[in-house]
């Protein structure tokens, strides 16, 4: 009988563990991206890539958007036409290539905050310039939101640089 119930508290221990482990094992996922979509939008720019990230905690820049352009600290404007534009984002899949945007240890991570935070871009987009960076935008995976935040990431996060070479 001793032994019967020796058995019966060895159970219980190692029930109380395995129920201590599962929320930290739900955490570590969660943490990781776990519960994000597959592949998120990425522009890869020589031997770097700017992508968004799967949660604002990854990133390593946030950007806001504005309707003001008098708040705006980045002003991006959506161009008419692939010419006339410093990034073109065109795609025609319906799923994005996993291999084309590699993530290293020089990937940067943008997430876009519903408020800017302290010395963070705020960008304003629109369809009129003046601006400091003109997108054209025809994309099955890529917002336009997704793809300016992407540029404005890419030039440090509102400094002007000209993209030479970039791609998706």
């Amino acid at each position: 009988m001793l032994a019967g119930l020796a058995c019966i508290g060895c159970a219980m221990l190692r029930f109380k563990i395995l129920a201590s482990a599962v929320p930290l094992l739900i955490v570590a996922f969660v943490a990781r991206g776990g519960f994000s979509p597959g592949a998120q939008p990425c522009i890869a720019i020589g031997d770097t890539s700017v992508e968004m990230a799967s949660a604002p905690w990854n990133a390593d820049l946030h950007v806001a958007f504005t309707d003001d352009p008098a708040l705006a600290t980045v002003r991006v404007q959506l161009s008419d036409n692939a010419e006339s534009a410093d990034f073109v984002v065109i795609d025609d899949v319906d799923t994005p290539d996993a291999g084309s945007c590699e993530a290293n240890a020089a990937t940067r991570m943008v997430a876009v905050s519903a408020k800017p935070e302290g010395g963070a871009p705020v960008i304003y987009l629109s369809p009129d310039g003046p601006a400091d960076y003109r997108i054209f935008v025809r994309s099955k995976n890529f917002s336009a939101r997704d793809a300016a935040a992407l540029v404005v990431g890419a030039g440090n996060g509102g400094a002007h640089h000209r993209l030479d070479a970039a791609s998706l």
